[in-house]
């Protein structure tokens, strides 16, 4: 029994269990209750889930729990005790549902546009990547129109004129490319719906092109946004799904930004100790990221951004001796002119600040925080400062907080 087909059984588990809404703790006191026996565990579930061993004995009754037929629960056990090669769904079962069911990058079928090249494909990327650099500087509703205008010119281009086959998956990589950064700007914006539709178009780009650690990054930007929005269990089954999807053989750098959404995910559903793991693993793959061949779109990951996601699940577990000096460290690095992260940076200082029972100094913080989204179309940056406001609402007995409430307390009734 091999100990990665017994990891890739206990990954279908956890699938399983957050499409099911339910904790580790909750699963093990089903199972207790349907035994009628208290011998299961949160921890042992745990173990399952990271491969330790095989639940045998529990097969019947965690297939009932997870919703899923008993015989393909036992299928997946066989796997991994090596009695059979046909593995446990995987991630593909998770992504299929993100696929648009009409595909837009259908080819007309007599086309009239001019002939492709790689001239066309690297003028493509320039301007794709421009918007990428845009949005480092520039809030969402700021780039929401031209990333569209830019995103529907590419998938009209592509439809209507003719190309090799080579041009055609170079053309469709910057389709997946372009996608994933304006479903990005789109969720910064506020338009959750729209970013998933666009990051799902990217995710049948992607997937036609053969790119994986593209579907990827697609993939986990879009779990991203369900951790940040209400859907924390769809959050870590689609930033799992997404490593798996991008494959061992994914560049290093590529594999830390994948953990980190692992981390960020498993932070938003309260579970701490897969967060803390998925931290760790994303510093020890970026460790190992020199010359890998990471592709253009991971040029902003280093390790100055797995301390920022280290600071900020920290502060979301209550951890303020951990999160605070790394905080105030980063900021240190920030550039003026990076308004919106700024403002996204120290909203999580000012609330790790709270917690380290330091409201004066919290509130110096999130003046500054409201001052820095005043200005900005960032429905993240907003969302952000009103979480500020009512976690420094615990302290209204401060002077300090209270005439930050007095005068920012009116952006909590938006």
């Amino acid at each position: 029994m091999s100990r990665e087909r017994r990891q890739q059984f206990g990954a279908y588990m956890a699938r399983l269990r957050h499409a099911a809404r339910l904790s580790q703790r909750q699963v093990a006191a089903q199972l207790c209750l349907a035994a009628g026996v208290s011998s299961v565990t949160r921890n042992e579930v745990s173990r399952w889930e990271r491969g330790g061993r095989v639940p045998d004995a529990w097969l019947a009754p965690l297939a009932q729990t997870l919703g899923v037929p008993r015989g393909e629960m036992e299928r997946g056990a066989a796997y991994a005790r090596g009695e059979t090669d046909t593995p446990p769904p995987g991630p593909a079962v998770v992504l299929a549902e993100l696929l648009p069911p009409d595909d837009a990058l259908t080819p007309l079928v007599a086309r009239c546009g001019r002939h492709l090249g790689r001239a066309d494909v690297a003028g493509l990327a320039g301007r794709v990547h421009g918007l990428r650099l845009a949005d480092d500087v520039l809030a969402g509703g700021d780039l929401l129109a031209p990333a569209f205008r830019e995103l529907r010119a590419a998938v009209q281009l592509y439809r209507e004129s003719t190309y090799s086959e080579d041009v055609r998956r170079e053309l469709l990589v910057q389709i997946g490319e372009l996608a994933q950064i304006t479903g990005w700007i789109a969720s910064d914006a506020g338009r959750y719906d729209e970013a998933a539709r666009t990051y799902a178009l990217g995710i049948s780009a992607a997937r036609q092109a053969g790119d994986g650690p593209l579907l990827g990054n697609l993939a986990g930007s879009l779990a991203y946004q369900h951790a940040n929005t209400g859907r924390e269990h769809d959050g870590v089954a689609l930033a799992q799904a997404a490593l798996e999807e991008a494959g061992p053989g994914a560049p290093a750098k590529t594999r830390a930004l994948f953990y980190d959404r692992i981390a960020w995910a498993h932070t938003r559903a309260g579970e701490a100790q897969p967060a803390l793991r998925a931290l760790g693993d994303a510093h020890d793959a970026l460790s190992a990221a020199e010359d890998d061949g990471a592709p253009s779109w991971a040029y902003w990951v280093s390790r100055e951004e797995l301390e920022v996601m280290d600071a900020r699940v920290f502060t979301e577990l209550r951890r303020p001796l951990r999160a605070v000096p790394l905080l105030t460290d980063v900021l240190t690095r920030y550039h003026a002119t990076h308004t919106r992260e700024l403002a996204l940076y120290r909203s999580w200082l000012a609330v790790a600040l709270v917690d380290a029972n330091e409201p004066e100094q919290a509130a110096v913080e999130a003046r500054q925080v409201l001052a820095l989204s005043a200005d900005i179309a960032s429905e993240r940056a907003a969302d952000r400062s009103r979480a500020v406001l009512r976690r420094l609402e615990g302290h209204q007995d401060v002077p300090e907080v209270r005439e930050v409430l007095d005068d920012f307390g009116y952006l909590l009734s938006t």
